[in-house]
């Protein structure tokens, strides 16, 4: 990690979203750059690409796994929470504990490798409750709140809107709406979903169109950022647009790139 920027010196921030347990490029992920900004999804409960991978088939098995994936992707979510719910009967044991465990351990991993200083905020598979266990000084959680860093302002409000899928950390459009309101006017506007725009909410892969904010939109039409960056999208149809005088940018799925997005000023 590059020294805390002085003087004229430009600043460089790397950014990342949709880490997904990818501790290993995430230790890296710092180098060259004044700070690390992390736009959450810390968690991987299941890998879609690679149904061996997260908590989901560790409890349950591949073959269950694809099983699941087969019906979310067919948008047969009442179906996926049945036989989910059929699995979960099997394990005998308290279903939050199990997961909290296994997200502890992933979080204890993740929040290991932050390099100093990290700004970060929720994704909506994340747990918000169990950050400030692991968050260690050189990491600033930051949700419906404004920081400084190289003279820009930038403003960070995590976690996703509600959906069939109920992930952990989906809250109502309303309670979204106010932690944009409280950021209020930024350089740029760091968020864990894209503002609601189809081109920017279309995952390609899944073939359906993920939740947007359509207050993030309001706000970004409005207050005129030079960046509103996100991720949540894995594979949209269109990473990058101009909306008005703001640069939109989809930073990337990290878990499957391994690689930053950058800004420099």
């Amino acid at each position: 990690m590059a020294p805390t920027p002085t003087g004229n010196r430009r600043t460089r921030v790397h950014v990342v979203s949709d880490v997904h347990g990818n501790a290993r490029d995430l230790a890296r992920a710092g180098e060259g750059a004044d700070a690390l900004i992390c736009l959450g999804d810390l968690v991987l409960f299941l890998d879609y690409a690679d149904h061996s991978r997260g908590i989901f088939p560790d409890l349950f098995g591949v073959q269950n796994a694809d099983r699941i994936v087969e019906l979310r992707t067919a948008r047969r979510f009442e179906e996926a929470r049945e036989f989910g719910a059929g699995l979960w009967a099997g394990i005998g044991s308290d279903r939050r504990a199990v997961i909290e465990k296994a997200v502890r351990k992933q979080y204890a991993e993740m929040f290991a490798v932050f390099p100093t200083p990290t700004y970060a905020t929720y994704g909506n598979v994340d747990m918000p409750p169990l950050w400030p266990e692991y968050a260690g000084p050189g990491t600033t959680v930051l949700d419906g709140e404004r920081v400084e860093i190289g003279g820009w302002v930038f403003g960070f409000v995590g976690g996703g809107l509600r959906t069939p899928m109920r992930t952990p950390y989906e809250i109502s459009d309303e309670e979204y709406a106010a932690k944009i309101e409280a950021v209020g006017e930024v350089d740029v506007l760091c968020t864990h979903i894209p503002p609601e725009v189809p081109e920017l909410v279309y995952d390609t892969v899944a073939r359906r169109f993920e939740r947007g904010s359509k207050a993030l939109l309001e706000a970004i039409r409005r207050t005129r950022p030079r960046y509103s960056l996100f991720g949540h999208v894995h594979q949209p149809l269109v990473r990058r647009m101009r909306i008005g005088a703001t640069e939109c940018v989809n930073v990337g799925h990290f878990a499957g790139s391994g690689k930053p997005w950058a800004l420099e000023w």
